[in-house]
């Protein structure tokens, strides 16, 4: 592997490109590759129900441990990228470095744990959320191979992290699109049976899904290899645990994993409340989220962008940068959210026909999904702010925001409206939780921007 270099790059574009073209090179190669990973999300579950709708409630029921994943995966992989970012901009290239070995062994450690979990608890993790044998079976065998082949994510997401850190993100379009492609191409094979391969299901889901997330950590790591070259990845630095680096990524990082990790948490706790009601609700709720992630992986793909951006600008001190990263943020996010509302007030019976929902499903899902999106607009507003606490040191603030949201509100407003026995009416937690995180974001939003102001008067 190379030595490492004491030589700093010139200045990285992120500190003198105009800030609107900044966002949008940097953005858009994200929010492309985010939509066609929502597009494959979408697909999959369209394959799924063509089974039955027990096989569609089984994988919506594995969404949290899903989510879990990812969310410890892009959780670290957001620590890294804001220190390796804020490194590049303080010219410190021996922390680059070290960050960038560093986040590679602790995905490393993750997946580990997540095998270990896939292995012994497949079937207690469904049993504790449904008593239905049948969606029981389904979602052990697409729970065990998720978790089993995880190093694919994992390896997918730091490798994608360590090129948006640097600005790379055109990379990050590529290791996505061609994943989801292969998804997308060996779903209908695989659990359909086409081409002369065994009809495997659900577990042809699953076995689609990790190849895809495989096949995109490989070209993670050949991109970074060949194109990335402001780190130096190296083995030896990555067999060396550095427990300063490691505890300065999870300064940022293990706050964006327990926020992240808090909708696995909202999400089971949710499942429960609506399985009271029947299997079909479950499913209903499965597919607003394969649903909503086309509205929000463009907001998510953008929040990318905006982190090494922000967290640059932040480490050089070029706090009119970072002012108006965020206001173009906002109004990107804000316009998405917009648009996204519409669709789903306009059209949710289109949009659940999609899944070939049943008659009980279009009269639950139709009022569920109208009720949700009037808070996608708010939503926006509060996921950019969020990305902005994060990317310049203050994860806390979204931490608190993401626990009051989902745990202290909307769950327990979800099971308090469930005791009238009106399915519709839970879903009126959505928009109740998201005004009260209007309200903290606010807050905390006018305290950041005091805290920027008093660094450029210094």
């Amino acid at each position: 592997m190379e030595t490492e270099t004491t030589t700093m790059p010139k200045e990285n574009k992120m500190g003198v490109m105009p800030v609107n073209r900044l966002l949008i090179t940097m953005s858009l190669p994200m929010i492309i590759s985010m939509l066609v990973q929502a597009l494959y999300n979408i697909v999959d579950s369209v394959f799924v129900a063509q089974i039955n709708e027990a096989a569609l409630t089984s994988v919506s029921m594995a969404f949290p441990m899903q989510n879990l994943m990812i969310a410890v995966a892009a959780g670290t992989g957001t620590g890294v990228n804001a220190l390796l970012s804020k490194s590049l901009g303080e010219k410190n290239q021996k922390m680059v470095n070290e960050s960038a070995n560093m986040g590679v062994f602790l995905a490393f450690c993750s997946y580990v744990v997540f095998a270990l979990i896939g292995i012994f608890f497949s079937r207690v993790y469904f049993a504790l959320q449904i008593s239905d044998a049948q969606i029981i079976e389904y979602g052990r065998e697409y729970m065990f191979i998720i978790c089993v082949c995880s190093f694919g994510i994992f390896g997918q997401i730091i490798t994608e992290r360590l090129l948006q850190s640097t600005g790379k993100t055109i990379f990050t379009m590529f290791t996505q699109g061609i994943g989801a492609i292969v998804n997308l191409i060996l779903d209908p094979i695989l659990i359909f049976g086409l081409l002369g391969f065994p009809k495997l299901g659900v577990t042809g889901a699953a076995i689609a899904t990790v190849i895809g997330q495989i096949i995109a950590a490989v070209l993670g790591f050949i991109f970074n290899k060949k194109f990335n070259h402001e780190i130096r990845l190296s083995f030896k630095g990555m067999l060396k645990p550095d427990k300063e680096v490691i505890a300065k990524v999870y300064q940022v990082g293990v706050p964006s994993i327990i926020m992240q990790s808090i909708t696995s948490v909202m999400t089971f706790g949710l499942n429960k409340i609506l399985a009271a009601f029947s299997s079909t609700a479950v499913a209903v709720f499965g597919v607003y989220f394969k649903l909503n992630s086309f509205i929000f992986m463009p907001v998510f793909g953008m929040n990318n962008g905006l982190v090494p951006i922000l967290s640059y600008n932040y480490g050089a001190v070029k706090i009119d940068r970072i002012k108006k990263t965020i206001r173009l943020g906002m109004t990107y996010a804000i316009s998405i959210m917009a648009f996204g509302a519409a669709v789903f007030e306009l059209f949710p019976d289109k949009l659940l026909a999609i899944f070939d929902a049943s008659p009980e499903m279009l009269s639950i899902g139709c009022p569920a999904l109208r009720i949700i999106a009037v808070s996608f607009v708010v939503a926006g507003f509060c996921i950019i702010c969020s990305t902005v606490f994060q990317a310049i040191g203050n994860p806390m603030h979204s931490l608190i925001m993401s626990v009051c949201r989902q745990l202290v509100v909307l769950l327990p407003a979800a099971w308090l409206l469930s005791l009238t026995g009106h399915l519709e009416l839970v879903w009126l937690s959505f928009p109740i939780a998201e005004v009260m995180s209007l309200l903290m974001s606010v807050i905390f939003l006018r305290k950041t921007l005091k805290h920027l102001d008093g660094l450029k008067a210094v």
